[in-house]
């Protein structure tokens, strides 16, 4: 039984004449070392019991030496076919076909390998159930337990055709063998795998029965499979939705707002909200609802005296009158007559009252005069020197009432463009209802050298004219000083 089952697996060919018995003894001993080595037995050269019960545990039919390895060229092509030549009666047909599909998805989940079952004709790999000596296939089953399946290499003719021991009890599970696993098992050679000698591996020769609802694959499989055949194709990744923003969020950042006509429009990623002159609803749409050309994430809007509406993304802009964008449109920023250093618009606002609009960039405004249509000299000045109290940077800016709102993160100040001074600190959300405190304890970070405003006088409306009283109080001091 042992030289029987070293001549199958491991290719041991001995003499028969009686002359050289002492030199197949020596080559026995060999073979058995090297299946010993192989199961990660005691490698001693005899035929011990743990060894024997390793050769009676029922395998696959392959040799685990020999032309087999990751080194074979596999299938010079992804996409291939398989057939079922005929089904066990152990299994209904539903079982098998699921079975037999599931085995050729393990390897096809790590690999670009595309499997199609086909009904008829010839197909890269044939699949059968076959008893014995079968065919004119040179290899043979044995009868019950021992050999379960076996399969040949990619190529032509037989390449690729796996038969299963009709002799064995295939289930769906693991009371009898598993049809799915030794399946699988036997694709991989199919595909131009090995015999593995890591027990944990799909591609280990002998049947360990597995949970059939986990995957089998180890990673001495995925290596090897992928050796042949490379990794999944990187699928290119899908572009992370934005999130939807939420008007009650304390977070809230702007990317711009505007007036228009009666209304405020406050932009966010796709969205604005709308805001009516007194009137508490708050409509929320996409930009596309209303100018489908226009790009998301706007960086700078403002309404002119025109009563026109003009949008900033980068170096563009674009023009609108009511709910059309203007033909021609975009047009680039530097023909409103900015340098070419400067790449994107921060935040714009026009005050109706004198018809400039005030364009901000970083630490610097620009002022564009409406009337002339053309950028007033003596500009840019930084944003500290000529908006007193407001700090650093603006991210969007709009005329409310007869003030300036500018928003800096999830804080807004409100200026008296006259006073030159901020009257009030507020959340973004403050627009929308939301029932959520003020904050007034901010840093605005007005401490930047150049500061030439003196102290910033903040108050709410309620300290308003307690304050002013005392300011003007000292200025009739000094003056009679």
């Amino acid at each position: 039984f042992g030289q029987a089952y070293l001549n199958q697996f491991y290719s041991l060919e001995i003499e028969g004449s009686h002359l050289v018995q002492s030199r197949n003894r020596s080559l026995i001993e060999g073979k058995l070392r090297e299946m010993q080595a192989f199961f990660g037995l005691t490698v001693s050269g005899k035929l011990d019991s743990n060894t024997l019960e390793i050769m009676k545990t029922p395998r696959c039919g392959l040799p685990d030496v020999g032309q087999y390895g990751y080194t074979l060229p596999g299938w010079t092509k992804h996409n291939l076919t398989y057939r079922l030549m005929n089904y066990t009666p152990d299994m209904t047909r539903a079982d098998v076909d699921e079975a037999i599909q599931k085995a050729f998805k393990v390897w096809s989940k790590v690999t670009p390998l595309i499997f199609t079952r086909i009904s008829k004709g010839a197909a890269d790999i044939m699949i059968a159930f076959r008893t014995r000596v079968h065919g004119w296939c040179p290899r043979h089953f044995d009868g019950p337990l021992g050999v379960l399946g076996h399969a040949f290499p990619p190529g032509l003719g037989l390449g690729g055709d796996t038969h299963f021991d009709e002799d064995e009890n295939w289930t769906k599970d693991a009371d009898g063998f598993s049809l799915f696993l030794v399946a699988a098992h036997e694709f991989g050679h199919a595909l131009g795998l090995s015999h593995s000698n890591d027990q944990t591996a799909l591609m280990f020769p002998n049947y360990i029965s597995l949970d059939p609802n986990k995957y089998p694959l180890s990673q001495d499989d995925i290596d090897g499979i992928q050796s042949i055949y490379g990794g999944l194709p990187e699928a290119p990744a899908k572009p992370k939705e934005p999130p939807v923003p939420h008007a009650c969020d304390p977070d809230l950042t702007f990317d711009a707002v505007t007036t228009f006509r009666r209304e405020v429009m406050f932009f966010k990623g796709r969205h604005l909200w709308r805001i009516y002159y007194d009137i508490t609803d708050v409509e929320f749409e996409l930009i596309a609802s209303f100018w489908p050309s226009l790009p998301a994430d706007l960086q700078a809007a403002y309404e002119n005296p025109k009563d026109k509406i003009l949008v900033f993304k980068d170096e563009n802009f674009w023009m609108i009158r009511g709910y059309a964008v203007l033909p021609d449109y975009p047009k680039s920023i530097h023909t409103l007559g900015f340098p070419r250093r400067v790449k994107k618009i921060d935040a714009a606002v026009c005050n109706k009252n004198t018809r400039k609009t005030y364009f901000f960039v970083g630490i610097w405004c620009w002022r564009y005069d409406e009337t002339t249509e053309t950028m007033e000299k003596g500009f840019p000045q930084r944003v500290i020197k000529h908006f007193p109290g407001l700090g650093l940077r603006v991210d969007a800016a709009f005329q409310y009432k007869g003030f300036f709102y500018f928003s800096r993160g999830s804080k807004q100040f409100e200026y008296d463009v006259k006073a030159k001074n901020i009257t009030r600190i507020m959340s973004t959300s403050t627009w929308f209802r939301c029932k959520e405190p003020l904050d007034s304890s901010f840093d605005f970070g007005a401490k930047e050298q150049g500061h030439s405003a003196g102290v910033d006088i903040l108050y709410h409306k309620s300290q308003r004219l307690f304050i002013f009283s005392i300011v003007h109080l000292l200025k009739n001091i000094y003056s009679y000083q």
